[in-house]
């Protein structure tokens, strides 16, 4: 998709699309199971950084937690596996970044745009 998404928590389901679009950018994607408690889910929300990551929910998980980068992506026990910050830390912005600083805002909010014919 020509527009990523804009990094930042989301109570609902993002596009794909969108979101791959922002992992591009060097964002981490990080979703959850949408039956997680609401406690949990705050947990995940303190405990990510501001900047170029996407939380969301995500319907299908094969894990609670999973944790998406540009061409890796890894499954999580939980909020509390301590392998999420060691992924964060080495993803976000990280090497495998196809386009290493670009912005993560001024993109969508989560709606893909309409198209014209």
């Amino acid at each position: 998709n020509p527009v990523w998404l804009n990094c930042g928590v989301y109570p609902e389901e993002v596009p794909n699309e969108l979101a791959v679009h922002a992992l591009e950018h060097g964002a981490v994607w990080v979703t959850y199971s949408p039956d997680l408690p609401a406690d949990q889910v705050t947990l995940l929300q303190d405990s990510i950084p501001d900047t170029y990551m996407v939380l969301s929910p995500y319907e299908g998980l094969p894990a609670p937690v999973v944790a998406s980068a540009w061409g890796t992506q890894l499954q999580l026990t939980g909020v509390d596996d301590p392998r999420l910050e060691e992924f964060i830390s080495t993803y976000r912005q990280g090497p495998q970044t196809p386009e290493p600083g670009a912005v993560c805002t001024g993109g969508s909010d989560g709606t893909l745009p309409a198209t014209s014919s």
